[in-house]
């Protein structure tokens, strides 16, 4: 398992062995809350863009075999899209996109939420193709955001 290299983007390993791009991150907040802002497609369009514009597109069918699209201004033409693969409130939601399946896993620690995100690719080429088109960084960012988004609307509620 590899570390994120100096000079990039932190916050994710890479295991080589099992072909997955792993982020962990620490949110304060309950999981549900969590898990709501990875369901709920107003919420989603707040967060999801690396940049931190709101999605102009973003769909989501919440169901085992339903479909989402997530699209930016800059990417509308090609928008980001998978499928339901499982879906566990509030601790696991699996789905396929680009080829690779993601799963988001949800642990409560004593009030706030260990996320762990991972892509999982289906060979060392495809890890690598990822790896050099930024996927890892850029979902760094992602999941930085949904951090800040999560724990600042959580405050607004209390």
């Amino acid at each position: 398992m590899t570390a994120a290299q100096p000079g990039e983007a932190q916050g994710f390993t890479i295991d080589e062995g099992t072909h997955t791009i792993r982020f962990e991150r620490r949110v304060a907040a309950d999981r549900a809350r969590v898990f709501e802002a990875w369901t709920d497609a107003e919420q989603v369009a707040e967060w999801w863009d690396p940049d931190g514009e709101r999605l102009v597109t973003c769909d989501i069918d919440l169901r085992v075999g339903g479909s989402f699209s997530f699209a930016t201004r800059q990417h509308s033409a090609m928008p980001f899209a998978g499928t339901y693969r499982e879906i566990t409130p509030p601790e696991r939601l699996v789905f396929e996109s680009m080829g690779a399946t993601g799963r988001v896993t949800l642990q409560d620690v004593g009030g706030a939420t260990r996320m762990t995100v991972e892509i999982v690719c289906q060979s060392a080429a495809q890890l690598e193709q990822f790896a050099s088109m930024g996927i890892a960084a850029g979902t760094a960012r992602t999941v930085d955001n949904l951090v800040v988004f999560v724990q600042r609307a959580s405050s607004l509620r209390t």
